[in-house]
């Protein structure tokens, strides 16, 4: 059984940083999909980041590019997420997610990823 679990979310104030981590299980890095996604009250979830465990491709939303990157250690089977420069807008829930079909860390778009971690709060004070 897959299981995605998120962590490392919290309050930083505007131009902090936070270091979000998910550590799966039930399954291993070789080649999968694996992404992060936000959604904020009242708004559809996002793919912020995607990338794909076996070469490292990466995907950033246009809004993050320059201040998160996204990184996995499949040795640990755990991805990353650094958020940096935060800003309040940056305010959401954050979910990790998982698919053994690679196409979706090319446009990290949710429904082409089949398992979901539980989510952890971002809240960024101005």
């Amino acid at each position: 059984e897959v299981q995605l679990q998120a962590s490392g979310g919290g309050l930083v104030q505007a131009g902090g940083s936070l270091r979000l981590s998910c550590a799966a299980s039930g399954f291993t890095f070789d080649d999968y999909a694996l992404g992060w996604f936000r959604q904020a009250p009242g708004k559809e979830r996002e793919g912020v980041s995607c990338i794909r465990s076996s070469d490292g491709t990466t995907y950033y939303a246009d809004s993050v590019k320059g201040r998160f990157t996204i990184s996995s250690d499949n040795a640990k089977n755990t991805v990353y997420l650094r958020m940096n420069s935060l800003k309040p807008e940056d305010t959401a829930v954050y979910y990790c997610a998982a698919d053994s079909n690679t196409y979706g860390s090319r446009w990290c778009l949710a429904p082409d990823f089949g398992s979901w971690g539980q989510g952890t709060l971002v809240t960024v004070s101005s």
